[in-house]
């Protein structure tokens, strides 16, 4: 893309200016300048296209080329309209946390994993359950190095609070919009009469994830990324209720990893 100024754009997400930077700086790259836009709108996607729209705007003149490292970030493909519209590329993938290196986990994970179809009692009739599924009890060897570091991580951080760790994982596999989870909370178990947590580690295309009262209320929404964690502590499993309801969007794979702790399904 030909401008009247030198050197190349990168209008960058603000989770990856460092890593942006660091590689700028270690190869020398004094011809390549990086712009970034606040990390915070991965809360609110939907002001990422005019955002970026508007930042290509006014540095068009300036630099010889632009490109964009965002990637569709759940902007719904709007992000893409706008990058057409103004002639500029950008990083592959659904969420700009694959510029990590994740995307291969995801790969893997979706090919090795012995994914399950389960049926369960509707009324009158037996239906398939809307999603595949996987549960690595306590002391099985999870199916990936990244889950293992997660879960220590996670014991790391929240193990005071919890006051015991997390000891398994449940993973489900969303294959398209048409997968999903209704409105419950994790009660089989201990989840049912205590306090407890249940931290959910999400890989592949965003999703959204809903979050109510238990009994009926005003419902909380979320774009779940791509990399992002989202952590329910406290009565929530008790009191609130989640679920990723389907969408007749086209959306790629996610999966999602529940650590939970013993006795909490």
């Amino acid at each position: 893309m030909a401008r009247n100024g030198g050197g190349l754009l990168i209008i960058a997400c603000g989770a990856l200016a460092h890593e942006i930077t660091a590689l700028r700086r270690a190869n020398r790259w004094d011809e390549l300048n990086v712009r970034c836009l606040p990390a915070e709108l991965h809360n609110r996607p939907e002001k990422i296209p005019g955002a970026v729209r508007e930042l290509i705007r006014v540095s068009r003149e300036r630099y010889q080329a632009i490109f964009v490292a965002y990637a569709d970030c759940g902007t719904g493909g709007l992000l893409d309209k706008v990058l057409r519209e103004e002639g500029v590329e950008r990083i592959p993938g659904a969420h700009c946390y694959e510029f990590f290196a994740t995307a291969p986990v995801f790969a893997a994970l979706a090919e090795t994993v012995p994914w399950r179809a389960e049926k369960r009692h509707m009324y009158d009739r037996v239906v398939d359950v809307p999603r595949l599924l996987c549960f690595y009890g306590e002391d099985v060897p999870l199916p990936h190095p990244l889950l293992g570091a997660a879960m220590a991580a996670l014991n790391t951080h929240y193990g005071a609070e919890l006051g015991e760790p997390f000891r398994t994982a449940g993973l489900c596999l969303y294959r398209d919009g048409r997968d999903s989870v209704a409105w419950h909370g994790d009660r089989t178990g201990r989840g049912s009469r205590e306090d407890t947590m249940v931290a959910i580690l999400s890989l592949g295309a965003p999703r959204a994830f809903l979050l109510r009262p238990r009994g009926g209320g005003d419902r909380l929404r979320y774009e779940i990324g791509h990399g992002d964690l989202l952590v329910m502590g406290g009565s929530c499993q008790r009191t609130w209720e989640h679920a990723v309801p389907k969408t007749a969007q086209a959306v790629g794979p996610r999966i999602s990893v529940q650590f939970r702790p013993r006795g909490v399904r």
